[in-house]
């Protein structure tokens, strides 16, 4: 016994000892497999992933729909995956997997109302973390996982959040463009009616993911587990205001953030269109609660607020439907605003809900010529990329080579995640700025639910 508790208190090797080594493979262990993003960090194989996985979860649906993905991922026709799946069930999956330390690198993308607690008690017990959005809901995980980040620098630990938005091809370009004060000026400062930043993006509860129905787990529809929408989806759309607005720059949540007004409000799901999307045949008893005088479930699942960031004001707003017209999508909005042009990214139905990037200046040919010039810096990164002149401003024509779907961003995360893993070289500012977003979202659900 005595040995088996030395056990759990015992660091994996630092990164600089570990990882280099020809020999050493990165194992990941996956606990909890609710979400279906924890499958997509397995829809690629890579050189230095060890195709052995550890799951850990209760035995359920979650589970079996995630061993199903994998399955498919395995079978599939067009590069098939050869990951070779371990499972162990039961209700004590998580201590076992302290026990039995069969990886390095646990993969947590599930439930969200224990989430925080396994990223600490993982990092605590030596594991690296790789962690799908939101690592935190509320204000008690945003003081947990702080405590976490403390101690991964302790142990050399790497804690990552999964931020696949980094890698969509018009918000890269958006962000390249902002760069250039030729074109954009520098960013203005807004106010809180007007702000000089806007993210929005509207989801749906039934979609498609690996060609297939997406089927929900009951308990998605619970923002005690999943989270309110406030802090759900609008982590991505802080962190690519962060990441494109002041790139590189290290974030001060005490000093550079300043939440002005926040609301959410829910949608409304008949219980045909829950059992649809869930395959669940009743309602469970833990959201009887929340149904409605007409019958209809209520989901707390919309979200928007305003805040300063660095003096900058900025909007985000996060919309769940129930369902997408037909030939639609999920959608997304990005403003930037500069004293020279607003870089524009839109997604309706001219765009053919595909996102698109316009460019919106001056009309006289200086802006013309430096725009042009611009262009062809970009081109270094992304030949093919051009301009073509519209009644909406210059919209930025993006070869399809760099148009990636959703899932194969997951892809470019991991691989991003793996080089730090192996070079040590997460830049500085990305742990202070992990904070300052999860500080954002959970702060602006605090003031959305106040008073109520």
């Amino acid at each position: 016994m005595k040995m088996k508790a030395q056990l759990l208190l015992m660091p994996l090797l630092t990164l600089s000892g570990f990882f280099t080594a020809a020999q050493q493979k990165v194992k990941l262990v996956t606990v909890d497999p609710g979400h279906f993003h924890a499958a997509l960090v397995q829809k690629t194989m890579y050189p230095e992933v060890d195709p052995t996985v550890h799951v850990y979860a209760e035995k359920g649906n979650d589970l079996q729909l995630h061993l199903d993905r994998i399955k498919g991922y395995n079978s599939r026709a067009d590069q098939p995956t050869k990951w070779n799946e371990v499972v162990y069930e039961g209700k004590d999956f998580f201590q076992q997997m302290i026990n039995e330390r069969k990886g390095n690198v646990v993969v947590l993308a599930g439930n969200n109302q224990l989430k925080t607690s396994y990223i600490l008690n993982a990092v605590q017990n030596g594991f690296h973390v790789f962690a799908d959005k939101p690592m935190v809901i509320n204000k008690d995980g945003f003081d947990q996982l702080k405590k976490a980040f403390e101690i991964s620098k302790q142990k050399k630990l790497q804690l990552y959040d999964i931020m696949t938005e980094r890698y969509e091809i018009t918000t890269m370009l958006q962000r390249e463009l902002s760069m250039d004060p030729s074109v954009f000026g520098t960013l203005e400062k807004g106010s809180p009616d007007n702000p000089s930043v806007t993210k929005e993006s509207i989801h749906h509860f039934y979609k498609y993911v690996s060609g297939s129905v997406l089927k929900r787990p009951a308990w998605f529809f619970d923002v005690t587990q999943e989270g309110e929408g406030i802090v759900d989806v609008t982590t991505h759309l802080v962190d690519l205001i962060q990441w494109e607005c002041f790139p590189e720059k290290i974030i001060d949540y005490k000093k550079n953030i300043k939440i002005l007004d926040a609301k959410s409000w829910n949608t409304l799901m008949t219980k045909d269109e829950f059992k649809l999307v869930t395959k669940e045949k009743e309602i469970p008893s833990y959201l009887q609660s929340n149904i409605n005088n007409d019958g209809n479930l209520q989901v707390l699942c919309n979200g928007a607020f305003t805040y300063t960031i660095n003096g900058v004001h900025a909007k985000v707003s996060v919309i769940w439907n129930y369902k997408a017209p037909e030939g639609t999508g999920d959608t997304h909005y990005s403003l930037m605003r500069g004293t020279k042009s607003s870089l524009i990214i839109r997604q309706g139905k001219e765009e053919n809900f595909k996102p698109t990037l316009y460019v919106v200046g001056s009309a006289d040919q200086a802006f013309e010529q430096s725009l042009h010039a611009s262009i062809q810096k970009i081109n270094l990164k992304f030949p093919g990329v051009s301009l073509k002149r519209n009644s909406k401003g210059w919209e930025v024509i993006i070869p399809d080579q760099y148009k990636e779907s959703h899932e194969t961003h997951f892809a470019r995360v991991t691989e991003k995640y793996l080089e730090y893993l192996k070079n040590n070289n997460m830049p500085s500012w990305e742990v202070p700025n992990m904070i300052a977003k999860y500080y954002t979202t959970t702060a602006a659900r605090a003031l959305a639910n106040k008073g109520k």
